[in-house]
């Protein structure tokens, strides 16, 4: 099969990458050899047709250091290429982003599957100004119902686009752990892990600094390792100055991680901490479980399986002395590590090698009743 998939994260981009882009990495290296992979991506200074790790990559767009008119910019492109190259291709995926509007809803020549990895909703309005923030609440709902094969990663976020199966095919595919996390041996340490993408409204960091500041008052000795990178680093750091010196020599910023380095933080951490106002199906919090951590999440929809299953705890999303409190109590909780274990159980089901397969018999059934 020869599919064509518009990914507006890559490697090597320098707005960061996160769940979507690591989403397609995941599965696609392990399709690679049994499908034909163009990755069509947002262009970025430097970025040159090519090959990363075996997959096809096309860059479409404007390099431009404005975010917004690179989203826009790849928009037009990408749709303007699907309309022009789309029959060279058996399927299309198009990640969604109301960001992006391709409006491809319509294009009917090949295959299209439309694939949606989260929920924003009014939450825009507190992060943008009231006028791109109406465009993007407003092409966030009315958009993908244009759609008639569509993929979502959880049950939550299908029910928030209420997306129904009525004259459209709909597969709920949630995100993976890679198999190795289920076979390290979980340390702890003298530190709280943050670990993803530096966004600060989205991923609540503001949220966590000022837990942070509170929770140290009475755990000085405990450290919070914040690791990741994103478009937000510059704003975080000034935020970051905001915060007493002594609390910020408790706070440790890593970076970008993978790999090894990677596990290495997951699985020698007391517990991860994800804080976000709203989300995906987070990959981050798979893999904590992976790891045999307990993990504190806020409690918007997409996270409740947390709590609900034992695996952590969860706080008012918002508040930060809520998630000071969730902090200090998890320290204390003798059952911490049962957390983990429970969500380690848990998370078994969910390798990428699995949800890769799920993912590629959809695709063939989505070409199978195109034909």
């Amino acid at each position: 099969m020869k599919l064509l998939h518009l990914l507006y994260e890559s490697k090597g981009d320098p707005f960061g990458i996160g769940g979507v882009g690591m989403r397609a990495y995941q599965i696609y290296n392990r399709l690679k050899e049994r499908l034909d992979i163009t990755l069509l991506c947002k262009k970025y200074p430097g970025a040159h047709d090519g090959e990363i790790e075996g997959l096809k990559h096309l860059y479409v767009g404007t390099e431009s250091k404005n975010f917004t008119k690179t989203l826009l910019s790849y928009a037009y492109h990408a749709g303007r290429f699907v309309r022009k190259h789309g029959n060279e291709f058996e399927i299309i995926i198009e990640e969604f982003s109301p960001a992006i509007p391709t409006f491809l809803g319509f294009f009917r020549k090949r295959p299209l599957v439309l694939q949606i990895q989260a929920y924003t909703g009014k939450n825009y309005f507190e992060k943008y100004n009231l006028f791109y923030s109406g465009f993007l609440y407003l092409f966030e709902r009315f958009l993908p119902p244009l759609y008639k094969n569509i993929i979502v990663v959880s049950e939550t976020t299908r029910k928030r686009y209420y997306l129904e199966n009525r004259d459209r095919k709909i597969a709920v595919i949630p995100n993976g752990i890679g198999g190795e996390y289920l076979g390290c041996e979980p340390g702890e340490s003298d530190y709280v892990l943050y670990l993803g993408r530096i966004d600060i409204h989205n991923k609540g960091l503001d949220i966590l600094l000022r837990a942070y500041a509170e929770f140290f008052s009475t755990f000085p000795h405990i450290k919070l390792f914040i690791a990741g990178d994103g478009r937000d680093k510059e704003k975080f750091l000034a935020l970051l100055q905001g915060c007493p010196e002594f609390v910020r020599q408790n706070i440790v910023l890593t970076g970008w991680v993978e790999g090894e380095r990677k596990m290495l933080l997951l699985k020698d951490a007391l517990f991860v901490v994800v804080p976000s106002r709203y989300e995906a199906d987070v990959i981050v919090a798979l893999e904590a479980m992976a790891c045999g951590k307990a993990v504190v999440s806020s409690d918007i929809p997409e996270l409740r399986y947390i709590p609900h299953n034992g695996m952590g705890i969860s706080f008012p999303s918002g508040d930060a002395g809520a998630l000071a409190s969730a902090m200090k109590d998890l320290v204390l909780d003798s059952k911490r590590s049962l957390m983990g274990q429970k969500g380690r159980e848990w998370v078994k089901e969910y390798t990428w090698d699995r949800i890769a397969l799920r993912y590629e018999n959809f695709l063939y059934a989505v070409g199978k009743d195109y034909r």
